[in-house]
């Protein structure tokens, strides 16, 4: 039996979709009125470890997706309940859903992920991180009177669909050969100039529209943190995951 925590989430849906005719799986919502349709449901809230328990009782593999709470402490304590849970119950094996970076860095925006990644090589149990790039989803740019613009200045980003992400853990969690291991989940590098000229219109670098967590992140890919690459996730995938520029002309 696989479980599957956040299951009511934009990826936790993905990934049931895709293991919903692979294997038995169960969904762990906060709200059953939530849960996916066609699988079983078990509530479980990341504020009540007793419900951890519950609905991780029996899992022979377990997907973590990470907490949406922003704030690092709430979020290291719902990871760390969900952690503990699945200890005390026994699952077979743990896989999460971390970030980038995370293995090393313990401060910004990995913080609650590398204490999370700690948790879970503490633990014993088998484990695998799926460390996650950000969203295409939040990049996806929009052409506007024959023009598109960025203020990335120029450099790459390594951004990946949810849908490859959530079929790359779907393989995960069906497949062997995966315990032990670190996945830095890269996708296919692209950049704003770039996808202007496949498009044939014109880019124009802006500046940012003033102080905020884009203009922070624009910062980020503007110094190249961004541009990380790896074959994990193709590798996964068994195929090239999704371009931004595909998903512009579909």
């Amino acid at each position: 039996m696989i479980v599957v925590s956040a299951a009511s989430g934009a990826l936790g849906r993905l990934v049931i979709d895709r293991l919903r005719t692979r294997a038995d799986v169960v969904a762990v919502v906060r709200d059953l009125a939530r849960a996916p349709e066609g699988v079983r449901a078990r509530r479980g809230d990341y504020e009540e470890p007793a419900s951890l328990r519950a609905a991780f009782e029996g899992a022979e593999r377990l997907l973590v997706i990470s907490s949406p709470e922003l704030d690092p402490a709430r979020r290291i304590a719902h990871h760390l309940a969900a952690v503990t849970a699945a200890k005390e119950v026994g699952v077979g094996a743990i896989a999460y859903t971390s970030f980038l970076g995370a293995g090393t860095v313990a401060t910004g925006v990995t913080e609650a992920h590398h204490a999370t990644e700690r948790a879970i090589l503490d633990s014993g149990l088998p484990y695998t991180m799926l460390r996650h790039p950000y969203y295409s989803e939040a990049f996806v740019p929009q052409v506007a009177d024959g023009e598109l613009t960025a203020s990335t200045g120029g450099r790459g980003l390594n951004t990946a669909f949810r849908a490859d992400l959530a079929e790359a853990a779907a393989n995960v969690l069906t497949g062997d050969g995966h315990l032990g291991r670190d996945y830095d989940l890269t996708g296919p590098l692209w950049s704003h100039p770039e996808l202007a000229r496949a498009l044939g219109v014109a880019f124009r670098e802006v500046p940012d529209a003033g102080p905020g967590p884009m203009a922070w992140l624009n910062a980020q890919v503007r110094a190249g943190a961004l541009e990380q690459q790896t074959g994990d996730l193709e590798s996964l995938l068994g195929r090239p995951a999704e371009t931004v520029l595909q998903r512009l002309r579909a």
